[in-house]
């Protein structure tokens, strides 16, 4: 009896380490492709600040689709337990206990068609049936595994509702996610549309059991009891719209032959996570994650700008007082170089300059922020960059602040959605005199960094 169990011992710490081993292989060829993409940015993957990304990327991606290693059935199991009062033939498919919504879940997914992260808000509902009731953290760990898988909204939606249906046999189970995913513009649109949107939304719904019908008296219960959340019913996306397309990544055009090695790379990701590059919806991964990161090629541009500081300057001698002008939200977006995730925000200049005359105007301020923008970023650099650039024009005094929401603090298991990071840059006069930078500082409105 003791070899016996000895053996299955030491089959389980074989198993264990064969699984650590193959996890440790995937994560290494995770590591070799991300260093293939940012080679073919143009960028040095030993410089600092870019030697662990290939380590980061594969930690995140791995930690963000951990989905596919769980089973609804570990969860449920358990989580069921008996309540009084549950009798066959009353209330709603035979629970007293009529319908139990969880709301507000926050999630986050990975979308299937470019690789970059979305947000969603979950609302779950269920009707109870045999006597049993379900724990209600184990809905939200249910929807977690489908969400930590490459999706899309109505498939997660599915997913998550057919794996309760089974899993807890409820009278029926409602589900509604809010998802948001984040549009960049490209480099060169960014300069043209000022007004351009950050995020694409979408609302989609599933049901099964007494929810099946999607015209059926309780929908009409759960969607009353999801108003006081500012739930649009109105805005659902329809299950059988043509218009199935919600990634902005989603394009027609291919990149070019000299970047196969990238798209090839972005494949290799793809199987290392899990998953089938030939799957269908995946076919065109890989280009679309290529012409994301294109956006933030390490292109070498250069800024000409002396020609007009020069003119600039000679005016600005001749006047008077000093006072404060400032330009605020300026808007900005960028990618991270720890993690090859997006963030985005506002950034708000300040400057001291004569008579109340502004130098130079907003234009090219915005300009700036771009220019600093689309490149491999932390947000530290980027403001004391774009503080440096706007010095240039504008004699020396600068402050400046940016607002951003960081896509890797909802993803790599940190899940600090909502959360948002200022940093600051102050040159010249602001750097010596508090009363210059509380000026500025109090000019700045609130809220200023757009929603996801």
């Amino acid at each position: 009896m003791g070899a016996l169990d000895e053996g299955h011992c030491n089959g389980e710490v074989e198993g264990c380490f064969e699984l650590g081993f193959e996890k440790e292989v995937e994560t290494v060829a995770i590591e070799d492709a991300v260093k293939v993409l940012l080679q073919g940015l143009g960028e040095d993957v030993n410089r600092e600040g870019l030697q662990k990304t290939p380590l980061r990327v594969a930690k995140a991606l791995r930690e963000g689709t951990r989905g596919y290693q769980l089973k609804v059935k570990d969860i449920v199991q358990g989580a069921l337990f008996p309540e009084a009062g549950l009798e066959t033939g009353t209330g709603h498919a035979g629970g007293v206990g009529g319908l139990v919504i969880v709301r507000d879940l926050d999630l986050f997914s990975y979308c299937e068609s470019c690789l970059l992260p979305f947000q969603v808000k979950c609302h779950i509902g269920y009707v109870p049936s045999g006597h049993r009731v379900v724990g209600l953290s184990k809905l939200s760990r249910v929807a977690d595994i489908f969400a930590k898988r490459l999706q899309d909204p109505q498939r997660l939606a599915d997913e998550i509702c057919s794996a309760l249906q089974h899993g807890i046999k409820p009278g029926g189970v409602s589900i509604i996610l809010q998802c948001s995913h984040i549009h960049f513009p490209t480099l060169e649109s960014a300069f043209l549309a000022s007004n351009h949107h950050g995020f694409v939304k979408m609302l989609v719904t599933s049901g099964s059991g007494v929810f099946e019908n999607e015209k059926a008296d309780i929908w009409g219960d759960f969607l009353s009891l999801l108003k006081f959340r500012g739930i649009n019913v109105d805005k659902i996306h329809p299950r059988d719209s043509a218009d199935k397309c919600w990634c902005p990544s989603q394009t027609t055009s291919k990149v070019g032959p000299a970047n196969s090695g990238m798209t090839a790379a972005v494949s290799l990701i793809l199987r290392s996570l899990g998953e089938d590059p030939l799957r269908k919806e995946l076919l065109g991964t890989p280009n679309n994650f290529v012409k994301w990161l294109f956006n933030f090629k390490n292109s070498h541009l250069e800024m000409k700008l002396n020609g007009f500081v020069l003119g600039r300057m000679d005016a600005l001698k001749s006047i008077g007082d000093d006072n404060i002008q400032s330009e605020l939200n300026l808007s900005f977006w960028s990618q991270c170089e720890h993690h090859l995730l997006p963030f985005h925000g506002v950034v708000h200049i300040g400057y001291i300059c004569s008579g109340g005359v502004d130098p130079i105007g907003k234009c090219l301020l915005q300009s700036i922020v771009h220019f600093h923008g689309f490149k491999l970023q932390v947000q530290e650099r980027l403001t004391r960059q774009i503080a440096e650039t706007a010095s240039s024009l504008l004699g020396g005094d600068v402050m400046v602040v940016v607002e951003a929401n960081h896509t890797c603090m909802i993803s790599r298991g940190i899940e600090k959605i909502g959360s948002n990071t200022a940093t600051v840059a102050v040159l010249g006069r602001f750097s010596t005199d508090p009363a210059f930078r509380a000026k500025f500082l109090q000019s700045i409105p609130n809220s200023a960094t757009p929603e996801g």
